[in-house]
């Protein structure tokens, strides 16, 4: 200890050490003052559009009051609004989009990690990533001219003469087979979020360690229960980030859903019906909008958007640490 001592007291602070130890403060408090920087920005402008929003939205909320979100009254020429339809149709197509998504996405992933020969899984894996660099307008040019009319002379028909003839589903599945609707519109919307939860499932579960796969497999595991007991609660934050980051595509995507969704203001139990969607309308209305009432409400409509996907992150962020804190008390 004394030796220790001795050595420090005979370390020479000299003028070029005394420099360049105070150029290292001031790298450091300068890069420190940066990050912070950079962090905050993103408060800012994510404070900066509730702001705008709120603002531009106003008069809407002032006029209509919180029925504005409960009314599906849309009448431009008599200056009535409610956000009710474009509300119930983001939702719905993005929980059909949900629904056909993420078991298709969950059984890609587990092909490509566990089953698929090495000689398929990077040709498979970069057509994956290449179908989430397709413009979403692409999307829905391929929905509109060439998916819409195989689903209309197809499709409809056979749901309608199944699903359709269920007892208290059957609804869902009725209506004139025109091809454009909630459901064409769910079904793009689910060919589009594929690639990116796929891209995300695929990467949590490659980095499992092989050593726990392995073990359970020595023990006799097939490849589902290693699937199911050991990958999944291993990456199980990985998943729903995946999932969530799909959604939000889902729940924001525009010119994909404004091409095959029909764009009417009005409410059908029918998912083949055309509907409405918040982007769809934001798309179809933004531009011609006078000041006043429309314009208003059109901002009205972008903060409920805003409100759902906050909800749906908050939502998620209390299921993971609900799942962590009883894996803990588990264990």
């Amino acid at each position: 200890m004394s030796s220790n001592n001795e050595i420090t007291r005979g370390i020479q602070l000299t003028p070029e050490l005394a420099r360049k130890m105070k150029t290292q403060r001031f790298q450091d408090a300068l890069f420190h003052v940066m990050t912070l920087s950079f962090a905050s920005l993103v408060l800012i402008v994510l404070a900066g559009i509730i702001i705008s929003l709120f603002i531009n939205a106003w008069p809407s909320l002032s006029e209509f009051g919180p029925g504005f979100f409960f009314s599906d009254e849309w009448d431009v020429p008599a200056q009535k609004f409610g956000g009710l339809t474009a509300i119930y149709g983001t939702l719905v197509t993005a929980v059909i989009a949900l629904l056909l998504a993420v078991p298709l996405s969950f059984g890609i992933s587990v092909f490509l990690t566990e089953i698929c020969p090495s000689w398929l899984k990077r040709p498979l894996g970069t057509a994956i990533e290449l179908l989430a660099a397709v413009p979403s307008i692409i999307y829905g040019m391929f929905g509109l001219f060439v998916f819409a009319p195989i689903y209309a002379d197809y499709i409809q028909p056979a749901l309608a003469s199944t699903l359709g003839k269920v007892p208290y589903i059957g609804i869902l599945f009725s209506g004139p087979p025109n091809g454009i609707g909630l459901l064409c519109a769910g079904l793009i919307l689910a060919f589009m979020i594929i690639p990116f939860i796929t891209s995300v499932m695929r990467d949590v579960f490659e980095i499992v360690p092989p050593v726990l796969k392995e073990s359970a497999y020595g023990i006799g595991c097939t490849t589902w229960e290693v699937v199911t007991r050991i990958v999944l609660p291993y990456t199980k934050a990985g998943v729903v980030g995946g999932v969530m980051l799909g959604l939000g595509r889902a729940l924001g995507e525009t010119m994909a859903v404004t091409f095959v969704i029909g764009n009417a203001h009005r409410i059908s139990p029918s998912l083949f019906a055309a509907g409405s969607s918040i982007a769809s309308t934001l798309a179809n209305e933004f531009g011609e909008a006078e000041p006043g009432l429309h314009y208003s409400s059109l901002f009205a409509l972008g903060l409920a958007l805003f409100i759902i996907t906050f909800i749906v992150l908050a939502a998620a962020k209390w299921m993971l640490s609900n799942m962590e804190r009883k894996q803990g008390m588990r264990t």
